[in-house]
C-alpha cells in the first residue's frame, strides 16, 4: 500500500522522545508499505534530516514551520473556539500539500493529534496515535497553575476534548502508547476503535556500562525548553537535592539535554548541579550516573528517559507521572516516589546500598528487554492496513 506518513517534526535523526518513535514507525512500516513522509521542519536541522530521509529512499516532504511566530500569530484564537494547538500548527501550506498527495495514495497515519487535523476531510483509511492524549496533558497543567493560566489550559482541555471527539469518529484505528490513556480515551468515547502501541528502545545502543559509573551522581535527560521537564528539574534540584546533600554533600546532578531554558541554564549555579545542554550521545552521559531520576510531576504516554535508563541498567528514582506509562513495578524495577522527602529516601537509600542499585537496574534491563524491544512493540503494526 502506498501510506502518507504525517509528522510533527522531521522523524529523522532519532535524537528526541517524539522523533525517536516516528522513526521507528516509518522503518517499521516501510517493510511491507510504500511510506510517503510529510513532516514541519522547525529548524535547519529537520531540514538536514528530510535530506538524509531522501538519502535512504523516503520520499519525503518536508514544509518549515517557526513555532514561535505562529503562537503570537494564534493569539486571536483565543477569541474563537479553536484549540491552541490546532492554531499554531494550523498551516495551509500543510493542507494543500495533503490534500493534494492524499489523491495518490491508500491510507494515512497521523502522529500527534494536530497533524490529524489535516486528514479530517480525508475519505480514505487513516490512523490517528496520539503521542499523547493532548487533552489530558493540558488538563494537568491546569491544575498545577494558578489563574489566569490555570482558565487558559482549561480550556485547552475542552477544546481538545471535542476534537479528539471528531478524530475518533473518523478514523479507521486510534492508537496509543499506553493502557491507561486508551482507557481514558474509551471512557469518554466509548465505542471506537483503539489499541495499544507501547514505545521500545535500542537496546543495543542503550546498554550496561557499569565500569563507567561515577559515583554519587545522579542523571536526568530530556528536551529542557520542554515544560515538564524544566518543572521536574527546578523541582528536583530545589526540594530533593538539598535533602540528598545532607547526607551525600559530593552529590552531584547533570541535567542532560538540548536547549536549556535561562531558568535551567541558571540551577546549573547550584553547587553539584551541570547543565550540558546539547549532547552527542546521551547515553555516554547516562553511562556515567549512579542513579537516574524522572521528577517529573507532569506527564502522560510512556517517557523513553525512563525506558533508556532502564536498558542502561540504571536503578531508577521516578514520579508516578513518569513511570505509569512504562507498566513496571515499584520496588522491582524501579523506586516510584512523588513527594520531595520520598524523592530523597529513595536516592539516598540507592547510594548506601550498592547491591540494591545492581538488583534494580538488572531487573529494570530485563524488563525493557522482554517488554519493550522495538520488534515486540509493533508486532501489531502492519495489521493495521490490510492489502
Amino acid at each position: 500500500m502506498k501510506i502518507l506518513f504525517l509528522s510533527q517534526r522531521v522523524p529523522f535523526p532519532p535524537n528526541r522522545g517524539d522523533k525517536i518513535t516516528t522513526w521507528r514507525l516509518v522503518e517499521r512500516l516501510a517493510r511491507k508499505h510504500e511510506v510517503t513522509i510529510m513532516a514541519f521542519a522547525h529548524d535547519e536541522a529537520d531540514m538536514e534530516g528530510a535530506e538524509a530521509l531522501r538519502a535512504k529512499g523516503f520520499e519525503t516532504i518536508a514544509i518549515p514551520i517557526d513555532v514561535r511566530r505562529q503562537k503570537f500569530k494564534a493569539l486571536p484564537q483565543m477569541l474563537g473556539d479553536t484549540p491552541m494547538t490546532l492554531a499554531v500548527f494550523g498551516s495551509p501550506q500543510m493542507q494543500s500539500a495533503v490534500s493534494e498527495r492524499m489523491q495518490e495514495m491508500d491510507a494515512a497515519y497521523a502522529y500527534s493529534s494536530a497533524m490529524g487535523a489535516f486528514l479530517l476531510p480525508q475519505a480514505k483509511p487513516w490512523v490517528m496515535h496520539f503521542a499523547e492524549l493532548d487533552s489530558d496533558k493540558w488538563l494537568q497543567y491546569a491544575e498545577r497553575h494558578h489563574w489566569p493560566l490555570s482558565q487558559i489550559y482549561r480550556r485547552e482541555w475542552r477544546l481538545l476534548e471535542k476534537f479528539e471527539t471528531k478524530v475518533a469518529d473518523a478514523t479507521s484505528q486510534n492508537v496509543f502508547c499506553t493502557p491507561l490513556e486508551q482507557r481514558i480515551f474509551q471512557d469518554r468515547i466509548p465505542g471506537r476503535p483503539s489499541m495499544v502501541l507501547r514505545n521500545g528502545v535500542d537496546l543495543e545502543h542503550f546498554s550496561p556500562r557499569p565500569s563507567e559509573a561515577e559515583p554519587e551522581h545522579m542523571v536526568f535527560t530530556g528536551v529542557m525548553d520542554y515544560y515538564p521537564n524544566i518543572d521536574g528539574c527546578v523541582h528536583f534540584v530545589k526540594e530533593v537535592l538539598p535533602r540528598v546533600r545532607s547526607e551525600f554533600p559530593n552529590a552531584r546532578f547533570t541535567i542532560v539535554g538540548s536547549r536549556p531554558t535561562k531558568e535551567v541554564l541558571r540551577l546549573g549555579k547550584t553547587k553539584g548541579v551541570e547543565v550540558t545542554g546539547f549532547v552527542d550521545s546521551t547515553a555516554d552521559w547516562m553511562a556515567r550516573a549512579t542513579i537516574a531520576v524522572a521528577p517529573l510531576r507532569v506527564a502522560r504516554g510512556i517517557q523513553n528517559k525512563v525506558l533508556e535508563a532502564m536498558a542502561m541498567g540504571l536503578p531508577i528514582v521516578g514520579t508516578t507521572s513518569a513511570t505509569q506509562g512504562v507498566g513496571a513495578i515499584h520496588g522491582r524495577h524501579y523506586l516510584v516516589a512523588d513527594r520531595a522527602e520520598e524523592q530523597a529516601h529513595g536516592v539516598r537509600g540507592l547510594l548506601r546500598d550498592e547491591a540494591a542499585r545492581s538488583r534494580l537496574g538488572l531487573s529494570a534491563r530485563k524488563f525493557v528487554e522482554k517488554h519493550h524491544n522495538w520488534e515486540s512493540v509493533f508486532a501489531d503494526l502492519n495489521g493495521l492496513f490490510a492489502e
